[in-house]
């Protein structure tokens, strides 16, 4: 069967991402890399627990899982005035290198006896230095590869994969681990990235649709979706951060920080992010709690736990998938109602329901759920000048990988003084609730005279303009 002869099987919003030789290969690699960090959620805690000295388990598995994700936050503000000059495919490339490079250390370091619990940490710690600086340099080299009209698609294929890698990844490396080490699972991570590294240059080199390199234009030069952005608030604000040349060279602030200046020119940009933030925040007590409410209320085991978040990672695969459907519709009524709908998912799990009725609540909640992703970074490349997309997105990661630990944290002391049922119930009201203040946020600012909305077609049609 020929590649024309299988696009036809596929819906028709995705048809013609399998057109363009870049996104055909780079998909592959993403996918990969994300099918390696979904084992590694296994893998980093199991061999946590194996290398740690007696008695000392919980300490290294906390400061492994937190040196694996929160050294991003500190990377994007770190390296910003370094990272911000380089093109899209170079950041992708730079942080697949480094991930490469020191995960890989892990299993030889295990394999020769020199893998002291801080050394280990302190590689983890290393490998996600990049990570925000990363993923804004995957979705940037998306919308520079591809048309406006094509990257909500493309979005809801990136953000599906990860979703996938959620229940594929943690399932393949529990039946791997019982064969061989953990620590050789990080190294097939370790391994996706370095191909990774390798497609992220050569995808890079690939023309874009108007026939130019991909790289990014100064803001304002009409590239893209941005090219509606004139003299507008985005214009503005990027001209404060200040602008440079070709490949989103610019000057004045620190990465983050000058992405953080461009939002605050940008509301509605700015409420994306706000929402987004509240949202894993919320999502964070709720995490802490299902556990304990399989094992305390339900007196189940790890099975049924399992269970559930197999049966939200595939809800959350599907609707993702969905989410190149929904260009047609309004984006924030649709945004809004997917907050609204994870909160009522939660609400069932407070009012004492069956197991059989919170599995199919929390199923639904994924479906619901998985086009959020592909939707928030849609908006982020229709609204941003492209010379300064990696360094909002940057900002973006930066600002979210907070949003999950302090939620997660606060979690423990809830339960203490609500029970794990309470929390559940009382994350999907407290969510429900967001999504009604943002309502009524996003009412009151699409009547302010003073706005000037960013001209454009808008990921789902012309009603998502503000």
């Amino acid at each position: 069967m020929t590649p024309a002869q299988t696009t036809r099987f596929l819906p028709q919003a995705y048809r013609p991402l399998f057109a363009h030789a870049g996104f055909k290969r780079l998909l592959p690699a993403l996918a990969a890399s994300d099918l390696g960090d979904g084992m590694s959620v296994v893998a980093v805690a199991w061999l946590a627990i194996e290398i740690a000295p007696p008695g000392r388990s919980g300490l290294l598995l906390g400061a492994a899982l937190a040196a694996y994700a929160l050294p991003g936050a500190l990377g994007a503000l770190l390296f910003g005035r370094l990272l911000r000059r380089l093109p899209a495919a170079r950041l992708l490339a730079a942080d697949s290198r480094i991930r490469a490079v020191l995960l890989g250390c892990v299993p030889l370091a295990w394999a020769t006896g020199l893998l002291h619990p801080v050394l280990y940490v302190a590689l983890l710690a290393g490998s996600s230095v990049l990570h925000a600086w990363g993923n804004a340099g995957r979705y940037s080299l998306v919308a520079q590869m591809l048309p406006p009209e094509q990257r909500l698609a493309a979005n809801a294929l990136l953000s599906s994969s990860v979703s996938a890698s959620i229940v594929i990844g943690p399932a393949l490396a529990g039946f791997l681990a019982a064969v061989v080490s953990p620590a050789w699972l990080i190294g097939l991570d370790a391994l996706s990235f370095a191909v990774l590294a390798v497609l992220a240059v050569q995808v890079g080199r690939v023309r874009a649709p108007g026939g130019e390199p991909a790289t990014e234009p100064k803001p304002g030069s009409g590239a893209g979706s941005e090219a509606g952005s004139e003299a507008g608030s985005t214009s503005a604000a990027a001209s404060e951060a200040g602008t440079g040349a070709q490949g989103g060279a610019v000057t004045g602030s620190d990465g983050p920080s000058a992405g953080l200046q461009l939002l605050r020119g940008q509301p509605e940009l700015l409420g994306v992010l706000a929402l987004t933030w509240f949202f894993n925040f919320l999502y964070g007590p709720a995490e802490v709690a299902l556990p304990l409410h399989v094992t305390d209320d339900l007196h189940a085991g790890a099975g049924l736990l399992g269970l559930y978040w197999a049966l939200f990672g595939a809800g959350a695969v599907l609707g993702g998938l969905a989410a190149g459907a929904l260009r047609r519709f309004p984006l924030w009524p649709v945004t809004l109602g997917i907050v609204a709908g994870w909160g009522f998912a939660l609400v069932p799990f407070g009012l004492g329901a069956s197991a059989p009725v919170t599995l199919a609540c929390f199923t639904l909640g994924g479906l619901i759920y998985g086009p959020f992703t592909a939707l928030s970074y849609t908006l982020f490349q229709e609204r941003t000048p492209a010379a300064w997309l990696t360094t909002v997105l940057a900002a973006r990661s930066a600002a979210l990988l907070t949003a999950g630990p302090v939620g997660t944290a606060l979690g423990g002391p809830l339960i203490a003084l609500m029970g794990p049922r309470g929390v559940l119930a009382a994350s999907g009201i407290a969510t429900v609730a967001l999504a009604v203040v943002g309502a009524a946020l996003r009412i009151r600012s699409t009547r302010r005279p003073a706005y000037r909305p960013v001209h454009g077609s808008g990921p789902c049609g012309g009603a998502a303009r503000p």
